[in-house]
């Protein structure tokens, strides 16, 4: 060790003499490990052993970020647990089943006791007696039950606590808050406000009655024992967006990140002007490097999956549980405090509900083969005279006859064999599901169209309905390639090529009124003009209208109906990116209070991994 490192380490042991840090410092300091990275690792791991603080300095051997000296972010919340927690966590999956994920769902049920503060690497563990001070000074005095009180407006849902109860929590808080201050030199803000449990935040407005049932529907009369449980953060990544890999990836080129399953990976939505769609840039919590990284690789994670629980205070049991493993919770909360997610209606179910409602199927399309193969894949499968053929098992059979040659295939690619297994394996998962399609529109683009097509042959339904071709629902053009809309097939060409179409339906939006480039507005307005046709003309009670088309469809054709604004048009580019093929949203009508509502899809969501090309000639038996 260097002096300097030395003398902070003294100080350090001197300070904490007597307690446990300088058991877990000292092994890793025998290995070499400077004390500002091994006080690191510790502060990051909860500081639970040494044996979890050195695997992590392991995995971020690499870490550019590994000497500096950016302290963990820390949080007090008041946390229930038994039946009152079980209970929480089944309105926390009946609400997201029902009304999707709101902001509440990002955090675990809790009571906030203070804001997120920092403090130093070397003095965490002065937190640790700062919270059994508080802890020990009000023990006596704190309420046997909590009262909670159930509070609604637009866009909150949650108990409210109030009363001596709710002064005497606020004075747990204050005294926490003081203790850190001198134990630790922390700034600390406790909560002087109102103290609340969140049940739900920002959701969409047409939900509140179905949240305020569930919610009216938790039972408050059991016996509970609360927790001060103290969490931290990496505050570098607070405004990031947080995803979790579902499958292993091998990096095949040097900027691309190693993934295991389970890894947390924090993506900048700001800075994702260099990866190339499908990807995205982040950085590895595991290892704390930066890469790119396939995004159908991942899912959406919780904003506190990647919290450190450090200790906890328990108060009924009037014992201080720092000195203990926790038995019940991980050290991380790992996102397993949400329960599964309800299987879907069943098929009658789904039938009668379908026979009752007037109901909008929004679907994005297959896999398109230059999603795979890139901007030049028409070049990897064309001869110079414009011959077709197939030089990858992923390029489809055959392709369309179009009137001015395969040319016509750059900007308007067809679905790759993927994308036709993708299509065919969500017609027959909607077959299952007893839904009853009466009536298909579809973006005129080649891969929507047979999307549709393939569906309805699934449905066994291709030659009952006609395909409807909707130009207003068409790719905002602004993502569109070229400084021209792209040459889209003729319905005379659709139907030369096997396509049922129905060719005396008339557009809401004719397909010569596309405009290149076009402004989001305008954009907006046209598939919310189509969208209102689309619903007017088909008649009441009829089954479900299904629409196929792109990623975008999903929220500029289901907002109008839900009576919603138009997204920010940053936050319309984020959320598409993240649309999956065959993502769908479905929609139905609520007639009795004359109004549409976002409901589960009939079916599961499609999720499978990539498989890279391979060269039999690049592989050399035995090495």
């Amino acid at each position: 060790m260097a002096a300097g490192e030395t003398q902070l380490y003294a100080k350090v042991s001197n300070k904490l003499k007597g307690r446990s840090t300088p058991l877990l410092l000292e092994p890793l300091l025998a290995m070499g490990f400077p004390v500002h990275t091994a006080l690191k690792a510790l502060a990051a791991t909860g500081r639970k052993t040494a044996e979890e603080a050195l695997v992590w300095l392991h995995d971020h051997c690499n870490d550019p970020s590994l000497d500096d000296p950016i302290p963990q972010e820390y949080a007090l919340f008041l946390c229930p647990t038994g039946p009152l927690l079980e209970k929480l966590q089944e309105f926390w999956r009946e609400s997201k089943r029902q009304c999707a994920k709101n902001r509440a769902h990002e955090v675990f049920p809790h009571v906030t006791l203070c804001d997120f503060f920092t403090c130093e690497d070397q003095k965490v563990e002065c937190l640790y007696e700062a919270l059994k001070r508080a802890g020990d000074r009000l023990l006596g005095s704190f309420p046997a039950a909590v009262p909670l009180a159930l509070h609604s407006s637009i866009s909150y849902l949650g108990f409210f606590v109030s009363g001596s109860p709710a002064d005497i929590i606020r004075e747990f808080a204050m005294t926490f808050a003081m203790e850190a201050s001198l134990l630790a030199d922390c700034s600390v803000k406790p909560c002087t406000k109102q103290l609340h449990l969140t049940l739900a935040h920002k959701f969409y407005p047409h939900h509140q009655r179905t949240l305020e049932q569930l919610a009216r529907a938790i039972p408050l009369g059991h016996s509970c024992q609360w927790t001060a449980a103290l969490y931290s953060r990496d505050m570098r990544f607070v405004h990031y967006q947080t995803l979790r890999a579902l499958f292993q990836y091998k990096p095949q080129n040097v900027d691309e990140l190693t993934l295991s399953p389970g890894d947390y990976i924090f993506v900048d939505p700001t800075q994702q002007d260099e990866a190339s769609e499908g990807w995205v840039i982040g950085i590895s919590q595991r290892t704390g490097c930066r890469g790119f990284l396939p995004e159908n690789y991942t899912d959406r994670a919780s904003e506190s999956d990647t919290w450190v629980k450090h200790r906890m205070y328990t108060f009924s049991l009037a014992t201080d549980l720092n000195s203990r493993k926790d038995s019940e919770a991980s050290s991380r909360c790992n996102g397993e405090f949400l329960p599964q997610t309800a299987r879907s209606l069943s098929s009658l179910q789904a039938l009668q509900a379908t026979v009752a409602r007037k109901s909008v199927l929004v679907v994005r399309h297959g896999e398109r083969v230059d999603q795979i193969f890139g901007k030049s894949w028409l070049q990897q499968c064309s001869t110079p005279d414009g011959t077709y053929y197939r030089p990858d098992l992923n390029f489809p059979c055959s392709l369309p006859r179009r009137s001015r040659g395969i040319k016509d295939f750059e900007n308007d690619p067809p679905l790759s064999s993927c994308g036709i297994f993708q299509s065919r394996i969500a017609g027959d998962a909607l077959l299952d599901s007893g839904i009853r399609i009466s009536s298909v529109f579809a973006s005129p683009a080649l891969r929507c169209v047979q999307t549709a097509k393939l569906i309805l042959e699934e449905l066994k339904l291709e030659k009952k309905i006609k395909i409807r071709v909707e130009p207003g629902i068409f790719e905002w053009t602004k993502w569109e390639a070229g400084k021209t809309t792209p040459t889209l097939m003729s319905l005379e060409e659709l139907k030369e090529a096997n396509f049922n179409i129905d060719t005396d339906y008339r557009p809401a939006f004719p397909l010569s009124a596309l405009m290149p480039a076009e402004s989001y507005q305008e954009y907006v307005d046209r598939c919310t003009a189509s969208v209102v046709q689309i619903v007017n003309t088909c008649p009441q009670d009829t089954g479900v209208i299904l629409i196929v088309s792109h990623g975008s469809a999903l929220d500029s054709c289901t907002r109008p109906l839900l009576g919603l604004p138009p997204r920010e048009c940053g936050d319309f580019a984020q959320l598409v990116r993240k649309i999956p093929s065959l993502g769908m949203c479905f929609c139905e009508e609520n007639k009795e209070e004359g109004k549409w509502e976002l409901v589960n899809p009939p079916v599961k969501t499609l999720t499978h991994g990539a498989n890279a090309a391979f060269n039999w000639r690049n592989w050399i038996s035995g090495n």
